[in-house]
């Protein structure tokens, strides 16, 4: 068995900082100790990694991607290969993507063809949420053996009549059945119905531009889903997970359940921390490149998101990472906003952005490993095999220099997409040496992972419950 030591770093995780080298046998972190201690002085290893200056920190956990997902007449740019490669080369060594439950279909069909994609392809670690289209008998009984057999969170959409849209009764039955089975309802939180009108009467009236996709997704249509999907929850007695929220009036509905006890959680994305309505504005059909739901907002609506991270209303920070190139996707919807694909480009950005935040004063260090890392481990069952350092951890390292300045560009990104969403943006942190599993898969901007390194992992329920 393979032994390395990480010596001389910074060690950084939710919990503590303290300057200590990590040994590494095989796949998993044995030990930790003080640096320059006699116990560290004495590990002998195959390899030594020098992480002088240097912060050593649990590799992300990315809780939101869409790989390879059909979506608009399209599918997603990035495969389960490009888009895990992506995600280690920005620091992130897990994702959790989801499986999509056509209707008419088992959640069991959409489960096998998902895994079909992603087997022997992923560069690191995976997971898988389902995505619950068509809520029936059936699908209720096939919740209770996919949380069985490790997919312990399911997906549902108060948005997208005719796609994955749900009603309230069926939206109740899934929580009821989750309160049952230890599954967590994850939610996107939006009124599609109302939503559907208002794009209707905007294309009619001839605006069609990018920017009128931010203007029709209201705020108060986010915030209004929001507290919905808050009571239907705790009609059911049962926990909710809310995806990508962007508007602070959504941010203050979960902080109010949450002062209350109940069990809601909320996620949050680097685009709405770092991006703005002001990008779905950008001229000449550039802004189709900002199109995502739910949708940018404007710059005021940061510094709440950014409040809501650092007081825990906001728990996680993920990417929803759905990347559509701008020439031959994005394009669809030239003249008619409602055709643009949504989705935006970021798995491989989200680790260096939050550490922006911290060099910034948004965050602590603690804080962004604990917002990137250990809570959706936690949250989706992973935790303390990711997320964090510690003897039995997978050794999911990344070297993080702290001090390394980056411009952030589709130039030098690898992700399979023809633009970035942060094009031009200068940010300082990044990752130098990342392992997956104790194996070594970037080092210094060499590539040395494979495809089909990465393994399947079927995860426990929520942590934060029971």
């Amino acid at each position: 068995m393979t032994r390395t030591v990480i010596r001389g770093g910074l060690v950084v995780t939710a919990a503590e900082e303290t300057e200590a080298d990590v040994l590494v046998e095989g796949e998993k972190v044995v030990a930790l100790a003080a640096t320059g201690s006699s116990a560290a002085e004495a590990w002998t290893a195959d390899t030594v990694i020098d992480a002088t200056g240097h912060y050593v920190i649990p590799g992300g956990v990315d809780a939101h991607t869409h790989m390879q997902m059909p979506f608009g007449g399209t599918t997603a740019a990035d495969t389960f290969e490009t888009g895990t490669r992506a995600a280690a080369w920005g620091g992130t060594t897990t994702i959790v993507d989801f499986a999509i439950q056509s209707v008419g279909s088992s959640l069991r069909e959409g489960l096998d063809a998902w895994h079909a994609k992603a087997e022997g392809v992923c560069a690191v670690d995976y997971g898988f949420h389902m995505i619950l289209s068509d809520v029936t008998e059936s699908s209720l009984k096939e919740m209770d053996a996919l949380v069985g057999e490790g997919v312990t969170s399911f997906k549902m959409f108060m948005a997208y009549p005719g796609v994955f849209y749900s009603d309230d009764g069926r939206i109740l039955r899934a929580m009821q059945r989750g309160a049952a089975n230890g599954g967590l309802i994850m939610m996107h939180a939006e009124n599609g119905i109302a939503i559907d009108v208002l794009v209707e009467q905007a294309l009619a009236a001839g605006r069609t531009d990018p920017r009128y996709h931010g203007e029709v997704r209201r705020e108060l249509l986010e915030a209004e889903a929001t507290h919905r999907a808050v009571k239907l929850a705790q009609v059911a007695d049962a926990p909710l997970y809310v995806v990508h929220v962007s508007a602070a009036s959504a941010v203050a509905e979960l902080a109010a359940a949450r002062r209350q006890g109940l069990p809601v959680f909320g996620e949050t994305c680097p685009q709405y921390l770092f991006l703005s309505t002001d990008n779905l504005a950008e001229p000449d059909f550039e802004g189709a490149k900002y199109v995502c739901s739910t949708p940018l907002r404007p710059r005021e609506h940061q510094a709440e998101l950014w409040k809501g991270l650092r007081t825990g209303d906001l728990q996680v920070v993920s990417t929803d990472h759905c990347p559509f190139c701008f020439s031959g996707q994005k394009e669809m919807g030239r003249g008619d906003f409602s055709r643009i694909p949504n989705g935006l480009p970021g798995v491989e950005n989200r680790m260096d952005l939050l550490h922006q935040a911290v060099v910034d004063g948004h965050l602590t260090r603690r804080r962004w490993i604990d917002i990137a890392c250990a809570t959706p481990a936690r949250m989706f069952g992973l935790y303390p095999r990711k997320g964090t350092i510690a003897p039995g951890a997978d050794a999911d390292l990344v070297v993080y220099d702290p001090a390394a300045v980056q411009t952030l560009s589709a130039a030098t990104h690898h992700m399979n997409v023809d633009y970035s969403a942060y094009e031009g943006r200068q940010v300082t942190g990044r990752s130098r040496t990342v392992l997956s599993r104790g194996t070594v898969v970037l080092d210094d901007g060499r590539w040395l992972g494979r495809a089909g390194h990465g393994r399947y992992q079927p995860r426990a329920t929520c942590q934060y419950l029971g």
